[in-house]
């Protein structure tokens, strides 16, 4: 059935061509030409037999919580130097090239070396260029927010995001547990972060009882 489409359509764009667009005598053989070349080439590289095959749009990776839709969490300055590089950083990491989302950050840190937010927007990048996994790059990118700015909140909240997805959820639950405990109550991320930090206690299980010393061997 789909043939008959396809033959109509030629039908109707030969007759447009020919009539309609009033295409002079000696150009009209090669207009038909390529009409037929279209449909030849259709009909050796086209399935049109094959059904439909939509493909859903696959969901961010993430863990402990939902999925992050504000990447900096009311953390970063929305207004500052560093907002122009995260926003076109975000803008690729939306598209999911995570590559040129870090590129963006580091042209920002060439003229903003000692920007919190940028060194956080590039551990984040490279966490996400990394398939959610801490490298040794984005480990250093948080580090360094860390110490341009001991007090600022993003650092361990997102290195302790990364350290959860890599797999080692004691050490991000002590991050994040020393992250909560300085967090004012009106912070406006700490109800993420709770929310984050108790569902990765779930993960971890209960403690483990302390192991029992053994007993020493009676005197004789």
């Amino acid at each position: 059935m789909i043939w008959l489409w396809i033959f109509l359509a030629a039908l109707a764009t030969v007759g447009g061509i020919f009539w309609l667009g009033k295409l002079p005598a000696a150009s009209r053989p090669l207009a038909g030409a390529a009409v037929m070349l279209g449909l030849a080439g259709y009909a050796l590289q086209g399935s049109p037999s094959l059904p439909g095959h939509p493909v859903a749009k696959a969901a961010e990776p993430d863990g402990f919580g939902e999925a992050i839709t504000d990447r900096q969490q009311g953390m970063a300055d929305r207004f500052g130097p560093a907002a122009q590089w995260i926003g076109m950083s975000d803008g690729f990491m939306r598209t999911g090239k995570t590559a040129l989302a870090a590129q963006a950050l580091e042209k920002g840190l060439q003229k903003y070396p000692d920007n919190v937010d940028l060194w956080v927007g590039l551990g984040n990048a490279l966490v996400a260029h990394g398939g959610g996994v801490m490298s040794p790059a984005a480990a250093l990118a948080f580090d360094e927010a860390a110490r341009r700015d001991p007090n600022h909140p993003a650092p361990p909240f997102f290195a302790g995001l990364a350290m959860a997805q890599s797999g080692d959820l004691k050490g991000a639950e002590a991050v994040w547990s020393a992250l909560l405990a300085r967090s004012p109550d009106g912070a406006p991320w700490r109800p993420d972060l709770e929310m984050r930090l108790a569902q990765l206690r779930e993960a971890m299980g209960p403690a483990l009882p302390p192991e029992t010393p053994a007993a020493a061997p009676a005197d004789r």
